[in-house]
């Protein structure tokens, strides 16, 4: 795909205009990225005789960078405040779930249903039935659809959803020969067999396997991948950073604002209480421009500033049927309505999911991109996000690859991720779904819009998205 890419930009089939239409409206005014979203007379999506599922509440430990103030806890840990954080904010009985699910990448071995150990750390009854879900970057997105799908399908009225990530303490394994050695000793029933074991190990057995973020199917890192996406698009290296400037900038603003309300205080045993997340640095385009490329070297253009950093944290929300929220006296957020998960070439076409999934979700709807208040995607990389604006945008990408007339339609960008995303928030793998969500369901109230619109890719070019409606006021 990549190379069909660039060589239609060089025939001239992609005009450079809309490349730089496109790389000019990156970055709006301040005026324009902090405008209200006007409250339109829009039909409901809700349908006869199927169940209307709402959001309730949702809450996150604040999200840190790897190896700082949580470098010695477990992902269990995180998981459990973000469950005791969203218990103290609802109220929520702790015999009143009928579900938990957890979603997760890198587990801990120690723990690898973390939602039931995290269930059971937050004092909800041991009667509830809890599992985790791993959908790599999507992993709590999965985790709240299989909420809604568990009550759509009468089997539950109230579920709680989450996700974690742990990246201060990754497992490391020891390399395949030693592990089989260990094995083998541990089975073995005579001094001389371990004696002989032993002697069998080398210095080249010790070696350790590290967790790397890179896709099996093609052992590339999603780094790579996303440097390779930028290029076959065209997106400049000053496109990228101009748009992390944009993320960092604009999670400044809403964190001085006390706009992020989602994220929790956590006392962390033995450290300081934590109440916001640490990730967010404002740069400068000059010092953005200093640093080198990170993955394709050197003339690369994804550098450590314009890609998501290993973050560390957890996000849980509390999903219910209509009927049940309102009898227990709940004020919904949020309808959860349609959603998609989308799946393409994990080489080329790794982190396209939020192309792919945009206008299945809308026509599952019966919405158009302009009905659309609010729009958060995920920001795996600034690259990744300007390279889906402009397949969005591109007639020729939507007749040649959606099988579309003509092209999705980039959001604008006074709609899209106003308190920041990813990149600036940071990006706990398995919580970010349940952030983008919630981050939604608090913009069309405090915007007074109707319809909002999540999307992520995730490794393995995979995706997802989902319409959200606002709750009457």
């Amino acid at each position: 795909m990549a190379s069909m890419l660039l060589n239609t930009m060089r025939s001239g089939s992609v005009s450079p205009s809309w490349a730089m239409r496109l790389g000019t409206r990156s970055l709006s005014t301040t005026a324009q990225l902090q405008a209200h979203v006007q409250t339109k007379s829009k039909k409901s999506l809700a349908r006869p005789g199927v169940k209307n599922i709402v959001l309730v509440e949702g809450v996150r430990t604040p999200f840190l960078l790897s190896g700082t103030t949580y470098a010695d806890l477990m992902p269990h840990d995180l998981a459990r405040a973000a469950l005791q954080g969203l218990l103290h904010k609802t109220g929520l009985p702790k015999d009143a779930v009928d579900y938990i699910i957890y979603g997760t990448v890198i587990q801990e071995v120690k723990t690898s249903n973390v939602a039931r150990e995290a269930a059971l750390g937050a004092g909800f009854s041991d009667k509830i039935p809890a599992h985790t879900v791993t959908m790599a970057c999507i992993s709590s997105n999965q985790a709240m659809t299989s909420a809604v799908g568990l009550i759509a399908a009468g089997q539950c009225d109230s579920v709680v959803a989450g996700g974690v990530e742990f990246m201060s303490d990754v497992p490391i394994r020891h390399s395949r020969k030693m592990r089989k050695t260990m094995l083998s000793l541990n089975k073995a029933k005579t001094l001389g067999q371990r004696l002989s074991l032993i002697g069998s190990i080398r210095l080249a057995h010790l070696s350790p396997e590290l967790p790397a973020v890179a896709e099996f199917s093609t052992a590339e890192t999603m780094g790579h991948s996303a440097d390779r996406l930028a290029a076959a698009f065209g997106v400049t290296r000053v496109e990228q950073d101009e748009f992390s400037v944009r993320s960092h900038t604009l999670a400044q603003q809403a964190q001085d604002a006390g706009l992020l309300e989602d994220v929790i205080s956590f006392k962390v045993p033995g450290r300081d209480i934590v109440s916001k997340d640490n990730g967010i640095r404002v740069s400068s385009m000059a010092q953005m421009g200093k640093l080198k490329a990170a993955f394709v070297k050197p003339h690369g253009t994804v550098t450590a500033a314009n890609s998501s950093f290993l973050t560390d944290g957890a996000s849980a929300v509390l999903v219910m049927s209509e009927e049940k929220a309102l009898a227990m006296g709940y004020k919904p957020k949020a309808y959860l309505r349609d959603f998609v998960y989308v799946s393409q070439d994990p080489k080329d076409q790794l982190l396209l999911g939020p192309t792919y999934g945009t206008p299945k979700v809308l026509e599952r709807a019966g919405l158009s991109m302009s009905d659309i208040d609010v729009f958060e995607f995920h920001e795996a990389f600034a690259g990744q996000i300007m390279a889906n604006l402009k397949a969005m945008d591109s007639d020729w990408f939507g007749q040649t690859y959606l099988g579309r007339k003509s092209k999705v339609g980039a959001p604008p960008m006074e709609k899209f991720n106003l308190w920041g995303g990813s990149l600036s928030l940071g990006h706990p793998f398995g919580a970010t779904g349940c952030r983008l969500v919630t981050t939604v369901a608090h913009r069309l109230q405090k915007e007074g819009g109707q319809y909002g619109l999540v999307a992520a890719c995730a490794a393995g070019g995979q995706g997802h998205a989902m319409v959200i409606e606002a709750y009457p006021q």
